[in-house]
């Protein structure tokens, strides 16, 4: 099984020439199929005497990877898709085929420290100190929670609560909130929102008072969303994170998807705030061109996630060497490298590279909203913040939009799925792929 012989060298040539086929073109958006038609095709995989690796590559290439919608094609507009660069998606093979592990020091050093390098990219354009750093974990979901336990326990050390520990954050913000509060058992304190979809540091800090006031709960800890999944909307980030400090209260920031455009001198002034957050994440596989999965957990005093989130055990001891180990900076022990991609595109790229890619997709954003302004039957729900532009068709229900966007998959020429917003149906475009242009809005916009 491990011996390398002429077929696997084959089979590797195979799958480079696979791999840089997709990365010299536009990858088709296929499409699900179902279960039972898959089973039909390709039947049982999983034999005792094996396909061997070119019957298996065949199935997946001409059967599965087609029953796949492909996240980099410019018209997928879904929820936020993903565009790697080339560089991320096949410096992803030296990945797999180095059988590297990042979960310490120790054993990854090299890998740690050019993880870390991209870090400090994304610390610095935050405005964090030079102390600052953290971990790429698997998603947004698991760096929310990380950062968020971290949180209770300083927390605990602070403060007394009688009642419950809360999570204040807003009505809108991402549903990984929620299922952090569930998994730690913490409630949830909802804010409202203003008329323009904001969370705003005086609703914070006037909800967090009251709470207070009248209940034995507390809040250790308040989220701020910079730019939120639905319509991309950045919250008051500079007064909630104010409202945050004056309360003694830890100030975390989900940017998962909006503080990518950290980058983008056109925007930047929009994440004023960003710069007093305990904690941020954001995701390179969403808006940095990274391959999935990685998200950028950064504290900015990283011991103190070091206390909360370093296991020990008798077989782990020999890595307590005060290096810097990741696994001590999140939930997780055992991780793959999942930073590498996106440092090498960043090095290989340069950072002005990655400025004018995101300044290109916020052109195209603003170029679309101007399209739907023009458009007799088609009206904006909110004026784009960042590259989402969300929008509704006069006289269309739900089952009016569901029709047009599976009618515009099977015809392969673009997904977008229909969302919600108060209640009312609409559509948005999640323009993050630097390859998307406006003739490619157009096309779709023709269609409606």
């Amino acid at each position: 099984m491990h011996e390398f012989t002429a077929e696997v060298e084959s089979l590797a040539q195979e799958i480079l020439a696979y791999s840089l086929d997709r990365l010299k073109n536009d990858p088709p958006l296929d499409g699900p199929r179902t279960a039972e038609d898959l089973f039909s095709e390709v039947g049982n995989t999983i034999t005792g005497r094996g396909l061997g690796g070119h019957r298996a590559l065949e199935i997946l290439t001409s059967v599965l990877a087609k029953a796949c919608i492909s996240t980099d094609h410019p018209r997928n507009l879904a929820f936020i898709p993903s565009a790697p660069s080339e560089y991320a998606n096949l410096f992803d093979l030296v990945v797999g085929a180095s059988a590297l592990y990042g979960g310490s020091w120790q054993e990854g050093a090299g890998a740690v420290f050019a993880e870390n390098q991209a870090l400090r990219w994304l610390s610095d354009l935050a405005g964090l100190p030079a102390t600052a750093g953290g971990v790429f974990v698997q998603g947004g979901t698991i760096g929310n929670l990380s950062a968020l336990v971290v949180a209770r326990a300083q927390a605990r050390k602070e403060h007394r609560a009688t009642g419950r520990w809360v999570i204040a954050c807003s009505q809108e913000s991402h549903s990984s909130i929620a299922s952090a509060a569930n998994v730690m058992d913490v409630d949830l304190l909802k804010v409202p929102v203003g008329s323009d979809g904001k969370l705003w540091g005086s609703a914070v800090a006037a909800a967090i008072d009251h709470l207070h006031a009248t209940t034995q709960n507390r809040v250790f800890a308040v989220v701020a969303t910079s730019g939120t999944t639905n319509l991309g909307i950045i919250d008051d980030l500079k007064g909630v994170g104010s409202a945050a400090r004056e309360r003694n209260i830890w100030f975390h920031v989900d940017g998962a998807y909006g503080l990518a455009a950290l980058c983008a001198p056109s925007v930047r002034d929009k994440f004023d705030g960003i710069e007093i957050a305990d904690s941020f994440i954001v995701d390179p596989h969403k808006w940095l061109f990274a391959p999935y999965d990685a998200c950028a957990l950064i504290y900015r005093e990283p011991e103190l996630a070091r206390a909360v989130h370093s296991q020990h055990a008798s077989y782990l001891d020999t890595l307590k060497d005060d290096q810097w180990s990741p696994s001590d900076y999140a939930i997780n022990l055992t991780r793959r490298t999942r930073g590498l991609p996106f440092w090498f595109s960043l090095a290989a790229h340069g950072t002005d590279a990655y400025t004018e890619a995101m300044e290109h997709t916020i052109t195209v954003a603003q170029a679309a909203a101007d399209l739907i302004r023009a458009h007799p039957d088609l009206e904006l729900v909110v004026e784009p913040e960042l590259s989402i532009v969300a929008f509704t068709r006069t006289g269309w229900q739900m089952k009016d939009y569901q029709n047009w966007s599976d009618a515009l998959l099977t015809d392969q020429i673009g997904f977008i799925p229909p969302s919600s917003h108060q209640g009312q149906t609409i559509l948005r475009f999640a323009i993050v792929n630097p390859w998307t242009k406006i003739s490619d809005i157009e096309i779709i916009l023709r269609r409606l």
